[in-house]
């Protein structure tokens, strides 16, 4: 099995390379970790590799709010300093500073 550290951490805001939509990181798994139904539901041309971390964010776009599962190799830092409007993050989070969320002491482990 490879070996590979997160490029992203917990609390951290990234955004998607490709879709238009941004996230906090509550979950990392180290490598892909989700059902082969998913995998295979990804399109061939743009299936990312399964041995490299996969994030799960608590996401939004500019018409929802979701839950994301993302390869590190589609995700970068986010920027902008804007604030997440996902009402979950409060349940987890609370804002460190801007682009990155500090878990609350319930939450953390």
């Amino acid at each position: 099995m490879k070996h590979s550290s997160a490029k992203f951490g917990i609390g951290e805001v990234v955004r998607h390379k490709v879709f238009p939509f941004r996230g906090v990181v509550f979950d990392v798994d180290p490598e892909f970790a989700n059902s082969e139904e998913w995998w295979n539901a990804i399109p061939a041309e743009v299936r990312p590799a399964k041995d490299q971390p996969f994030y799960h964010l608590l996401a939004e776009n500019d018409e929802t709010e979701y839950v994301a599962y993302v390869s590190e190799q589609n995700l970068e830092k986010d920027p902008s300093g804007e604030p997440l409007r996902n009402p979950q993050i409060q349940q987890i989070f609370v804002l460190e500073q801007a682009g990155r969320y500090k878990p609350k002491a319930s939450f953390a482990h």
